[in-house]
C-alpha cells in the first residue's frame, strides 16, 4: 500500500478513536486527556501533519456532540491553533526530552487559549474558565498518557515515526 494512503488511513482511524472518546461525553477531565493523548500519539506514529489535522477536527466535533458549549463556538479557531501548537512543539521537542516536550507543548497550548479567552474573546468569565487552567491540566495528563502508550507500542515492536527516525522512539 502506498505510504500516503497508509498515513491517511491511520489518521482517519485515530480521528475516529477521538470521535468515540468525545461521544462518550465523560466530561472535560476525562475526554480532554484522551483527545490530547491521541493528538500526540498521532504525531509520533504518523507525523505532525496528522496530529494537526486531528487537532483541527476535534473542537468542531466537541461543538457538535455538546462537549463544547455553543457559547464557546467563537473559541474554536483558537482551540485549533492551540492543538496545532501542542502537536508541533511536542513533535520537535520529543527527540530531545519527552518530559520537556509534554510540558512545553502543554504550556504553549494553555498560553494560546488563556490569551484568547482573557484578551481577544469577550466571553463570560465563568464560561471561558473551561478554556484556561483545565486545558493546561488536560494537556499535561494527556501528554504523559501518550508517553505511556508510545512506550507500550514500542515494547510490542511497533515503531512510531519521529521525523526521519524509523526505529524505536527514544526511551523515556
Amino acid at each position: 500500500m502506498n505510504s500516503r494512503i497508509k498515513s491517511i488511513t491511520r489518521t482517519a482511524i485515530l480521528l475516529a478513536l477521538t470521535v468515540v472518546f468525545q461521544s462518550l461525553k465523560l466530561g472535560q477531565f476525562f475526554t480532554g486527556p484522551l483527545v490530547n493523548a491521541v493528538l500526540l500519539i498521532s504525531a509520533c506514529a504518523i507525523g505532525w501533519p496528522s496530529g494537526v489535522v486531528i487537532g483541527a477536527a476535534t473542537p468542531w466535533i466537541a461543538l457538535l456532540v455538546g462537549i463544547l458549549k455553543p457559547v464557546l463556538a467563537p473559541a474554536v479557531p483558537f482551540i485549533m491553533i492551540g492543538n496545532a501548537l501542542l502537536v508541533i512543539v511536542f513533535y520537535f521537542l520529543k527527540p530531545l526530552n519527552s518530559y520537556i516536550a509534554v510540558l512545553a507543548s502543554a504550556v504553549i497550548k494553555f498560553g494560546v487559549l488563556y490569551v484568547a479567552t482573557r484578551f481577544i474573546l469577550h466571553l463570560n468569565p465563568s464560561v471561558s474558565s473551561a478554556l484556561q487552567f483545565p486545558q493546561l491540566i488536560t494537556a499535561i495528563v494527556g501528554g504523559f498518557l501518550a508517553l505511556i502508550v508510545i512506550s507500550a507500542l514500542n515494547s510490542f515492536g511497533f515503531a512510531p515515526r519521529m521525523g526521519k527516525v524509523r526505529n524505536k522512539i527514544k526511551k523515556l
